[in-house]
């Protein structure tokens, strides 16, 4: 028994691992997007796009891999996503022009997607039922690991050599990895013993099931009210309020941190007092800082870092309830199918919100940003929907 112990805690910190380099490869757009908008000369509208790129593309690579990754051994298919991830990230690296930039964030997306679905593939498939909470949670405190590690360290060789280096280190780590993954993930073929669904079939049992039109609709309207802000802090902080880029590592260390601890007790306090209302709650208290990033003016630093640390706090943690009420919206016996749809839609729906601020942001003549308050109106309206949509989701207890 301690020997199984040991051995899924093994696999836990190999998939967090992996999960950290996937997770860290997109998020450390956002922080150095000042430096890419100033190297490769670029508008906001074009950075949203860099930014967009990659969720559009893990996004529809998630879709495709619903119908195809079944088909093969979770290890050979988690080892060939995931070194076609590590590749993607050395590209992002060596190339110097805007449109080689962008077919690297394509690739490194379309491999980032896959990767994530096998990483909760296998949680599904090795770790017992009555562990699976738990396992998730490690896996997925991989994102607050990236904001408090990650990022800074980012930042800190971009400032310390250039916007390449830190692409170049997340390859080194990921290599590694992958050397790890290679050696130690376990075989599970235990799924290739029944045929997949037809793709027809999958799709008709997906989206004709009302309750899952409106789990799709609940997760569209989330990224609306979180991604349409994020990837713009950064450039507004840098740019309009005039903080430097050693301060602005600060803000995603205290802002990731905090939600390593608020994120658990907001889950402790939808398990005792129900999803739903503390969904509705955590997400109509986030309005505020949403509203308050995007209008604020030159303030102390100690302002910036309150203002940013709650935006994160709260933005973030409406996810743990919803997460929860989206997982549960689901017969179980198309839980998997659905998870992978809900997770593609959300990449796709975070590209769509990046897009859409990018084109409404404006840079003026002096280098700030203009119309971030609007941004803010376009958030909170996707997020007041999001509560409404949400009074609409229906609990499946059937098990």
């Amino acid at each position: 028994m301690q020997t199984t112990k040991i051995k899924e805690w093994q696999l836990l910190l190999l998939l967090a691992c992996i999960q950290f380099s996937n997770i860290l490869d997109f998020v450390i757009m956002m922080p150095l997007s000042p430096r890419l908008m100033d190297v490769f000369k670029i508008t906001p509208a074009e950075f949203g796009f860099l930014v967009s790129s990659y969720a559009f593309s893990a996004g529809f690579s998630g879709i495709l891999g619903a119908f195809f990754l079944d088909r093969f051994d979770r290890r050979i298919a988690l080892n060939t996503c995931y070194a076609g991830l590590t590749l993607a990230t050395l590209f992002c690296g060596v190339v110097h022009t805007y449109p080689l930039l962008m077919t690297a964030r394509i690739m490194a997306g379309a491999f980032g997607g896959l990767t994530g679905a096998i990483v909760f593939a296998l949680i599904g498939d090795l770790i017992p039922y009555e562990n699976r909470g738990k396992a998730t949670g490690v896996v997925m405190s991989a994102f607050s690991l990236a904001s408090v590690i990650g990022v800074p360290v980012g930042l800190w060789l971009a400032e310390l050599f250039n916007w390449n280096a830190p692409f170049y280190a997340l390859f080194g780590f990921s290599a590694v990895i992958l050397v790890f993954a290679h050696l130690y993930t376990p075989s599970v073929k235990g799924h290739l013993s029944s045929l997949a669904k037809h793709p027809l079939k999958t799709l008709e049992t997906l989206f004709l099931n009302k309750n899952h039109l409106t789990a799709f609709a609940l997760i569209t309207m989330m990224m609306f009210g979180g991604f349409s802000v994020i990837p713009f802090i950064a450039p507004y902080l840098v740019a309009n309020i005039g903080i430097s880029n050693t301060e602005l590592s600060y803000v995603y260390i205290l802002g990731g941190g905090f939600t390593v601890f608020t994120a658990r007790f907001i889950g402790s306090l939808a398990d005792k007092f129900g999803k739903p209302p503390v969904f509705a709650i955590i997400t109509l208290i986030s309005i505020l800082p949403i509203l308050t990033i995007t209008n604020l003016p030159k303030v102390p630093i100690y302002v910036t870092l309150t203002v940013t640390t709650c935006f994160f706090v709260f933005v973030s943690g409406r996810f743990t309830p919803a997460l929860a009420m989206i997982t549960a919206s689901v017969h179980p016996l198309n839980r998997g199918s659905f998870m992978s749809m809900v997770s593609s839609i959300q990449q796709i729906a975070s590209g769509l919100a990046a897009s859409l601020s990018g084109v409404i942001i404006q840079k003026t003549a002096d280098g700030q940003l203009a119309e971030f308050p609007t941004v803010g109106i376009v958030a909170t309206v996707a997020t007041i929907l999001a509560i409404i949509v949400s009074r609409n989701l229906k609990i499946v207890t059937s098990e």
